[in-house]
Order: C-alpha cells, then sequence, then structure tokens
C-alpha cells in the first residue's frame, strides 16, 4: 500500500486540502481567460485589494490580535517582562558625540540635547535590567517567563532588546507602522520581530503576557501606554503586577501625581498602583518580592 493510500485510510487525516494547496490548484489551471483574470475570480484570502478593504478592518483587527499571538505561543512565551521609553535617549556610548554636536545649536536646542544626554544613565539601566531577567531564564510548565518585551525602536526600546542580547537570550519587538520610517532594532530577535499597522492591536499584546512592566522617562507614546495600564488596574480590568517607574524627578517634573489625587478625581491609593525605581537592582528586587522568586 502506497503512502497516499495509508493517507486515504487514515481516520485522523483531514478530507479538506489545506488553503495553501488551493491556492497552488488554482495557480495550475492552464489556461487565462477573461472569467478567471478578472479580480472578482481570486480566492478571497490572497486578494490584497479585498482584505485592505474598508469593510473588511474588523478581519484586519481579527488577524493582528491571531498572528502575534500565535507566533509567541509557538515561541514559548508564558510572560513578559515590558519595557516601555523613550525613542530619542542616546546610549552613554553616544553621550559626549551628542554633547559636541550640540555646542553650536541655539540655547533651547542645546539644552534639549543636554537634558536627553543627561537621561542617558537610564539607557544603562533599562539594559542592565533586561539582561539580568533574561539571564534568569525562568521556566514554568514548559514556557518561558519574563521575556523581554519592548516596542522594537531605538533608545530604551533598543537598550531592552540589547539587554536580553547581552544574556544570550531572545526577546520580542512589536514594531509599528508609521509615517516616518521606523525600522526594529538590531538586537529584536528576528522571528520574534513583530509588525502592527493598529496601536490598539499593539497596546493590547504588550499586556496580554506581560508580569512585570518597566516604564522609563519617555514622550506621547511612554505616557499613553503607562496611563492605559494604570487605568486597567485601577479599574479591576486587570489584575495588579509590579510597574517600575524610573525617573522620579523626571515624572515629578512633567506629571503632579500628588495634585492629581488631592483634587479628587483619582484615589491616593491609586499612587501605590506603581513603583519608584532608580536602577536594574531596584526593579528585580520588587519583581521578585512581588512573585517571591528567589533573587
Amino acid at each position: 500500500m502506497t503512502e497516499e493510500e495509508k493517507t486515504k485510510r487514515d481516520l485522523q487525516d483531514r478530507k479538506f486540502y489545506p488553503a495553501e494547496e488551493e491556492a497552488e490548484f488554482e495557480k495550475s489551471q492552464p489556461k487565462q481567460t477573461p472569467q478567471t483574470a478578472h479580480p472578482a475570480y481570486k480566492l478571497a484570502f490572497q486578494d490584497k485589494e479585498f482584505l485592505l478593504r474598508e469593510e473588511l478592518r474588523p478581519v484586519r483587527f481579527q488577524l493582528e490580535l491571531l498572528k502575534p499571538e500565535m507566533i509567541l505561543d509557538e515561541a514559548g512565551v508564558g510572560s513578559t517582562m515590558v519595557m516601555y521609553g523613550s525613542a530619542r535617549i542616546p546610549p552613554p556610548e553616544s553621550a559626549e558625540e551628542a554633547l559636541e554636536g550640540a555646542k553650536d545649536l541655539p540655547e533651547e536646542e542645546r539644552k534639549v540635547v543636554e537634558s536627553l544626554v543627561a537621561k542617558s544613565k537610564y539607557y544603562g539601566e533599562a539594559r542592565k535590567l533586561a539582561r539580568m531577567v533574561t539571564e534568569k531564564s525562568i521556566i514554568q510548565d514548559g514556557k518561558r517567563q519574563f521575556v523581554v518585551c519592548s516596542g522594537g525602536g531605538p533608545s530604551i526600546m533598543e537598550a531592552a532588546n540589547r539587554g536580553a542580547s547581552d544574556a544570550g537570550g531572545e526577546s520580542i519587538g512589536l514594531n509599528i507602522i508609521l509615517p516616518h520610517e521606523q525600522a526594529p532594532n538590531t538586537y529584536v530577535t528576528p522571528y520574534l520581530s513583530l509588525n502592527f499597522h493598529y496601536f490598539a492591536l499593539r497596546k493590547m499584546h504588550f499586556l496580554l503576557r506581560a508580569k512585570a512592566v518597566a516604564v522609563f522617562p519617555g514622550g506621547f507614546g511612554t505616557f499613553d501606554e503607562f496611563f492605559e495600564l494604570l487605568t486597567l488596574i485601577q479599574t479591576g480590568k486587570m489584575k495588579p503586577m509590579p510597574i517600575l517607574l524610573f525617573g522620579e524627578d523626571f515624572w515629578k517634573r512633567v506629571v503632579n501625581f500628588e495634585a492629581i489625587a488631592e483634587e479628587g478625581t483619582i484615589s491616593k491609593k491609586d499612587l501605590d498602583l506603581f513603583r519608584w525605581c532608580e536602577t536594574a537592582e531596584d526593579a528585580w528586587d520588587h519583581i521578585s518580592a512581588f512573585y517571591e522568586l528567589d533573587r
């Protein structure tokens, strides 16, 4: 009995052809006619123009939710250590060069560069935290825990993926298509480098597997992600987790948390949703205490 005959008799064998094979059948059609050449004849899942139509947005939502979920599940990722932060803070090794280049700038622009360079220490702490977490190599139920996950871009995001790489580990990058150039940093593990069209779906994937989140100084994107996370936990939509806020001086200068509580628009206890950190060691101490892990 041939293998093909055995397969036909196999009770586990599915009788419908996989979509990939069906697509090949279409390619093998012997001749083109006006009917087969028309876009209407294309298989729906191979018709790019159809998939990009306005009416198909709900389907694209589903695909963008499902594809990363399947990839991360197949990669054995049980949980993540998410790291948010600026795309503009330079790495420490570039600080001197940045200052040198700013010498002849107008005073206001020079002060901006100096401010960013002063924050380069957080690039170092993000890199160190990612390395520490990756070195722990925690496995539970056959799944990897606290896999480093960043937005996949430069600066603090790069530091996160770079730290995991320093430890010889893999890390995730959740990139997003933007009107200006946005490419994954070179430290993201290629098969865990994911790309998004929808900010909402990207933010959902940041948190679906998150067991801890480190937030470094950043701009609108960082604020958006940080405050949405606080809101989800404050409202009970998510269970509490370690939220590690790096850079107390920065955050208290740009956000008056105490004033929000004094105004009564949040509760005083909501300020306990996050923990101030300045070093990677501070952050890991809090994570390990929260989950009762060996330090």
